[in-house]
């Protein structure tokens, strides 16, 4: 597969974006784009010099169409999908997988019969942040890690009251539509987690689900929170995720990190396994410790201390930017895999099923108990 010729269903907002930078992919040829005839969707044909949005029973049947791209709401993730796995097409869907675990292990089943790709695209992943995180808590310099939450306060100005966003049966609800990136970020750096408990507000004008949370326990003893809330004016959108562990806390910003600070007490060793994971961190010293003052307790275990020190990381990245390496990375994993499949993916089939379970085990229990 030199040459891959790539369909897309659904073309909005978040369609065009991805595809400025699919096509940007070495070997990509943007063949045809379906499922929508709105004005952005014509705009967009214009942009990428194809024919006006055909019917995607159309689309799934072009031969020159390799891998069919699926941006469309929740609810229409698994027929379009399964309609272009059975037409032969690997397929790449935003996510959710699907809005429901039977659907999403029907659509795994029909890709391994067919031999085809199917993936959610959950390029979170593919954030060198990911593994930055990854290396703090296998390689500890920081001791082990304790607890993390992510907040997410996010706006609902482009989410007008008939917007598919609120309706549950389209959306999968917040957990579904969109908590999925986070359960599977946390599984990457964790491990299976299990949901404890889970809450949901509805609002009290309309009685959409406007906010939800849930605690998931991973390894047995870490203790994770997730927020996520839709009621926020544009220019107060924000995201932090934070880890503490036994000698330092850490926080990423944005809902694609692109920010880290540090603030923690440590040793000689310490500093530079951190500088080593951080490289070109910025590095300031609050306090240097001399002679007892460097003898401290925690956790019933001595400690020794040389400085406290803070931290920062990716100050000049900008986080639209970040986004499309992320999601040129993702694709170029998975036509890599396409031309040599003993190619380890980062990202699989199996991802998006993970966090869609994690999800709807959250949803369920949010179900349970109306706030």
């Amino acid at each position: 597969m030199q040459t891959v010729g790539l369909g897309v269903i659904g073309c909005g907002g978040f369609g065009l974006f991805a595809l400025q930078h699919f096509t940007q992919v070495e070997g990509v040829r943007l063949v045809a784009m379906a499922g929508t005839h709105r004005p952005q969707a014509i705009a967009c044909a214009r942009r990428f010099g194809i024919p006006d949005p055909i019917e995607v029973e159309q689309l799934v049947q072009m031969p020159e169409i390799d891998i069919v791209y699926i941006a469309t709401p929740p609810f229409l993730h698994y027929p379009q999908a399964k309609l272009a796995l059975e037409a032969g097409k690997h397929v790449i869907v935003e996510k959710p997988l699907a809005t429901r675990l039977e659907h999403a292990q029907e659509l795994i089943d029909l890709a391994q019969r067919k031999q085809r790709l199917l993936v959610t695209n959950l390029m979170q992943r593919y954030n060198p942040l990911f593994d930055m995180v990854k290396r703090l808590i296998e390689q500890k310099p920081l001791g082990e890690l304790l607890h993390a939450y992510f907040e997410n306060y996010a706006t609902d100005e482009g989410l007008p009251p008939d917007h598919w966003f609120w309706d549950r049966e389209k959306s999968g609800g917040i957990f579904i539509e969109h908590g999925v990136h986070f359960f599977d970020l946390f599984e990457g750096w964790l491990g299976e987690g299990e949901v404890l408990a889970a809450q949901h507000v509805l609002r009290s004008e309309s009685g959409v689900e406007e906010q939800v949370q849930c605690t998931v326990c991973y390894r047995g003893n870490v203790l994770v929170n997730f927020y996520h809330g839709f009621h926020q004016v544009a220019r107060m959108d924000r995201q932090e995720m934070r880890f503490v562990f036994e000698l330092g806390d850490v926080t990423l910003y944005e809902w694609i990190p692109t920010r880290v600070r540090i603030h923690a007490v440590v040793d000689e060793a310490q500093t530079r396994i951190l500088c080593e994971i951080f490289p070109r961190a910025l590095l300031d010293v609050t306090a240097i410790y001399g002679g007892k003052e460097r003898q401290a307790r925690s956790r019933f275990r001595e400690r020794d201390l040389y400085q406290m020190i803070e931290m920062r990381w990716g100050l000049e990245d900008l986080k639209m930017h970040n986004y499309g390496r992320l999601l040129r990375a993702m694709l170029e994993d998975q036509l890599a895999y396409l031309r040599n499949p003993s190619h380890p993916r980062r990202l699989t089939e199996w991802n998006g099923y993970r966090s869609l379970l994690m999800a709807v085990q959250a949803t369920q229990q949010a179900n349970l108990r109306k706030v």
